[in-house]
């Protein structure tokens, strides 16, 4: 084929999901699966939201392009104002966004290394030279981050709980960054797993975009309100910023049944509260488990946890999960694993303690 895309798309792999449960459990004769590679909500999602999509009868009409219902929603739910928000098809689309409108070949964006990395993925499409900073003890290094900025930086990206590591970045280390950060670079606070966060310092942001105009802060509904499937996120930042960025965003971005989902999720906040209650007593078990079998981890802000066991490879652990019809994510240091259900953990608890066995 003569047809040549971007030369720097050749260095880049597509989205691999992975196999589905199906697939596993024919692989390997197994009656169930538990998966816990992605992060979703293992509570599932409210009875509200069926209830609101069994309504919607007319599926031949667009769905609202301004998601005018949902603005409305979310904005008395996070106290903006309704132009400081854009939605979006879940965060990669909104990180998409953002990545098209400020980078190009003459720019840099700043992040870390070992975070999410589609910040990455779409600084490479649009050419923009890229400044990782590595982790430090599996959190951001601010300072190190600062450090990077130059004339040419648009954005700077911090993830927050850190994906994959659950770690965080504090309030006071929040503030002292941003005072450090030109006006000129915008500062991306992706906080897919707000929700999720218990520590007494995690930074609320909303406050801090009335004093820091390049700041923006992204959220979902895919994780603790149960939306994945669904596929809607948004972005909160300065009105003016929002309406430029909104000139990049495709018509028609959100489906109906997404807007009708995430607008019937808000009005069952019990369900939300149940849900990372829930989520934070089963991370205790899961640190108890690492300190009695002395199994490396970082304390987590989400609904997942990182671990590394000594003497096993990372791609040993995760095959010996998939194997026995549990699904992690593996990285080159360790595996990240959902939290899921009590009924979940204990099965997994079990197989991580043989391992622990076998490894010693």
């Amino acid at each position: 084929m003569n047809v040549k895309v971007k030369p720097q798309l050749l260095s880049l792999k597509a989205y691999a999901p992975g196999k589905s449960s199906e697939e596993v459990q024919r692989e390997y004769g197994l009656e169930k699966i538990v998966k816990l590679a992605s992060n979703e909500n293992p509570y599932g999602t409210s009875p509200r939201v069926s209830e609101a999509i069994s309504e919607i009868d007319d599926f031949a009409i667009y769905p609202d392009g301004a998601a005018a219902a949902l603005r409305t929603a979310v904005a008395k739910y996070t106290g903006v104002k309704e132009d400081q928000l854009i939605f979006s098809s879940g965060l990669d689309e909104l990180i998409q966004i953002i990545s098209k409108a400020l980078l190009d070949e003459n720019s840099n964006t700043v992040m870390a290394s070992g975070t999410f990395p589609q910040y990455r993925h779409n600084a490479v499409v649009q050419n923009a030279e890229i400044r990782e900073v590595p982790l430090q003890d599996g959190c951001h290094d601010l300072q190190a981050m600062a450090n990077e900025i130059d004339d040419k930086t648009r954005v700077v990206w911090i993830c927050n709980p850190n994906n994959p590591t659950g770690t965080y970045v504090n309030d006071k280390e929040l503030e002292q960054f941003l005072q450090s950060v030109p006006s000129h670079v915008l500062v991306v606070m992706d906080e897919a797993y707000y929700e999720y966060a218990t520590a007494e310092d995690y930074p609320e942001t909303i406050p801090l975009l009335g004093r820091y105009d390049n700041l923006m802060v992204l959220r979902t509904f895919s994780k603790a309100f149960g939306l994945a499937a669904f596929r809607i996120g948004y972005g909160i930042g300065a009105a003016s910023f929002i309406k430029q960025l909104e000139v990049v965003r495709l018509p028609f971005n959100t489906s109906m049944l997404a807007q009708k989902a995430a607008i019937a999720a808000l009005k069952d906040l019990d369900f939300v509260e149940k849900s990372v209650s829930l989520n934070a007593l089963e991370l205790q078990k899961f640190y108890g488990i690492c300190k009695r079998h002395e199994i490396d981890y970082y304390p987590s802000q989400g609904n997942f946890i990182f671990i590394s066991i000594p003497g096993k490879e990372s791609v040993e652990v995760f095959q010996y999960l998939l194997e026995r019809g549990f699904t992690v994510r593996p990285f080159p240091n360790g595996v990240r694993i959902t939290i899921g259900t009590k009924e979940e953990n204990s099965e997994l608890f079990e197989l991580v303690e043989k391992m622990v066995l076998v490894a010693h």
